[in-house]
C-alpha cells in the first residue's frame, strides 16, 4: 500500500572521493548516503534545486527513492552538511527507520505573532534563543515543527521550552525544559552619544590657562622678592 509520506527520487552513485563530490557539484548535484542498520550504506547523488525545495518544505520524515533499486524507503534526515559562506547544501546523510520504533529527531520551533506583541511595538528586541529541540518519538509522529504563540510578550519577559506541550505520543529529550530559553523580548538599545571633544578642550586650555597664571604669579613674587632684597643691600 502506497503512504502518503513524500518521496524524494534520487539517482544511485558509484563513484566516490573529494574530486567526485567537487564534479557532482559543478554539475548542480548534491551527494548523499543512507544508512540503515545492519546493512552497507547506499550512496546516492540528488539534483542540487530539487533537493533543497523538498528540505525546504520541512519534510521530518519521507520516503527515498533511489533509482535502480527495489523500491522507497522511510528515512529522516540524519546530517547535512552546508557551504560555509553560501550556505548551499553540499552532502546529506539519511537514516532509514522503522516505523515501529521510537527514534529521536530534532525539530524546529517557529514563533508566530512576534509583530503583535506588545513589547516589540514598543521597540523592544524579540530574541529567538533556541530554534530547534531534539524530541523521541515513533517516526511517523514526529511533528515537523513547534510553534509557539509570543504575541502577549512585553520588554522583559522569557519564555522557557516548559511551555510547550508536545503533541500525543511525543517525548521532550530536554532534561530541565525550565532550564531552556526559547526566546527573549528585550529592551530597545540605547546608544550613548559621545561627549563633544571641544569640552575636553576646553578644560585642558582652562587647566593650561590656571598653570600659566601660577607660573606668572610665582614668577612675580619672586621679582618683588629680589627687589626687597636689593633695597636692604642699598641700604646697607
Amino acid at each position: 500500500m502506497a503512504s502518503d509520506r513524500p518521496t524524494l527520487k534520487v539517482a544511485e552513485r558509484s563513484s566516490f572521493g573529494s574530486r567526485t563530490s567537487r564534479r557532482l557539484r559543478r554539475e548542480g548535484r548534491v551527494p548523499g548516503v543512507v544508512y540503515t542498520a545492519g546493512k552497507p550504506a547506499r550512496p546516492f547523488t540528488a539534483d542540487a534545486h530539487t533537493i533543497a525545495l523538498f528540505l525546504g518544505e520541512g519534510h521530518t520524515l519521507f520516503d527515498l527513492e533511489i533509482e535502480g533499486g527495489s523500491g522507497s524507503v522511510p528515512v529522516v534526515v540524519k546530517e547535512e552538511q552546508r557551504h560555509p559562506v553560501r550556505g548551499e547544501l553540499v552532502h546529506i546523510d539519511c537514516h532509514e527507520v522503522d516505523l515501529d520504533q521510537e527514534i529521536q529527531a530534532d525539530v524546529s520551533i517557529e514563533l508566530e505573532g512576534v509583530e503583535d506583541a506588545p513589547g516589540v511595538k514598543e521597540g523592544g528586541i524579540l530574541e529567538h534563543v533556541t530554534r530547534d529541540v531534539t524530541v523521541e518519538a515513533l517516526p511517523a509522529a514526529i511533528p515537523e515543527k513547534l510553534t509557539i504563540d509570543v504575541s502577549a510578550m512585553v520588554i522583559g519577559d522569557t519564555i522557557q521550552l516548559s511551555i510547550i506541550t508536545p503533541p500525543a505520543g511525543v517525548k521532550l529529550m530536554a532534561e530541565h525544559p525550565d532550564e531552556v530559553t526559547l526566546a527573549t523580548l528585550n529592551p530597545p538599545r540605547v546608544e550613548e552619544e559621545p561627549e563633544p571633544d571641544v569640552e575636553v578642550e576646553t578644560e585642558l586650555i582652562g587647566e593650561e590657562g590656571e598653570a600659566a597664571e601660577e607660573g606668572g604669579e610665582a614668577a612675580e613674587d619672586g621679582g618683588e622678592d629680589s627687589g626687597d632684597s636689593g633695597d636692604g643691600a642699598d641700604e646697607g
